[in-house]
């Protein structure tokens, strides 16, 4: 269908199949984008990086993350810039690091992330994350891009009188304000049609009063709620990585 991004994770637990899907697939490994990102089970496993590309059937990625801020986070981004100084991966990004978190990784880094892997959407648009990221010419990628299937932000009446303007539905629409936002876009699915849609929205473009409609849904209200508990229950946790 022409996608080129994979995104995964060690704690999917599905690297292995990845690699599999990717060589299967046909396409050069050049012409895919292939970002993964380590759990922090593996920020002090010296090898992590290794059995990460072990596991996915390459010798590099084009993006790692560091997937949480827990456990020994610091030593899990001190793999990061190891990695993209040996080539291992061709960018480095921080995952679900916000408020206090990034605030701490930017007195420490010797190497500052190329992206972020955060929840964003037209209710939650990151507008203060992004005042820090635009600093250091941090790049956006969102999760939870449609709302996590939230009905109530999919049937806003602005999305439905664009789709009709532009002969789209309410979804992409929203996906394509991500990408004029300079969001990168990683809305998942399992249904081959709405795989297709998703990606059929490169043909159209939302004008600037548009995107200032779409700016006044923005409730700075997110879905998913991390807790301090949950960072520490993350750390103690360990994907059952697939076998080889």
């Amino acid at each position: 269908m022409g996608y080129r991004l994979i995104d995964t994770a060690n704690a999917y637990v599905n690297e292995r199949a990845v690699g599999r899907g990717m060589k299967d697939s046909g396409v050069k490994r050049e012409e895919i984008f292939l970002s993964t990102k380590l759990w922090p089970s593996e920020y002090e496993n010296p090898n992590a990086v290794d059995e990460t590309l072990e596991r996915l059937g390459v010798d590099y990625v084009d993006l790692l993350y560091i997937h949480q801020p827990a456990g020994n986070w610091l030593e899990g981004y001190r793999q990061l810039e190891k990695a993209y100084k040996e080539g291992k991966a061709k960018s480095i990004g921080i995952s679900n690091f916000e408020g206090k978190y990034i605030e701490e990784l930017e007195t420490k880094w010797k190497i500052a992330p190329q992206f972020i892997q955060v929840e964003a959407h037209p209710y939650f648009t990151q507008k203060e994350l992004r005042k820090n990221l635009d600093k250091y010419d941090i790049k956006l990628m969102s999760w939870y891009p449609l709302g996590h299937g939230d009905k109530s932000l999919i049937n806003e009446p602005v999305f439905a009188k664009l789709g009709k303007k532009y002969g789209k539905t309410p979804a992409q629409i929203i996906l394509r304000w991500h990408t004029q936002m300079g969001f990168v876009v990683i809305p998942g699915s399992k249904t081959k049609d709405h795989i297709k849609d998703n990606l059929n929205i490169l043909d159209f473009k939302l004008t600037d009063e548009e995107m200032a409609k779409i700016a006044e849904l923005d409730k700075n209200e997110r879905y998913y709620h991390r807790t301090e508990e949950q960072l520490k229950q993350f750390a103690g946790w360990k994907p059952d990585f697939e076998k080889g």
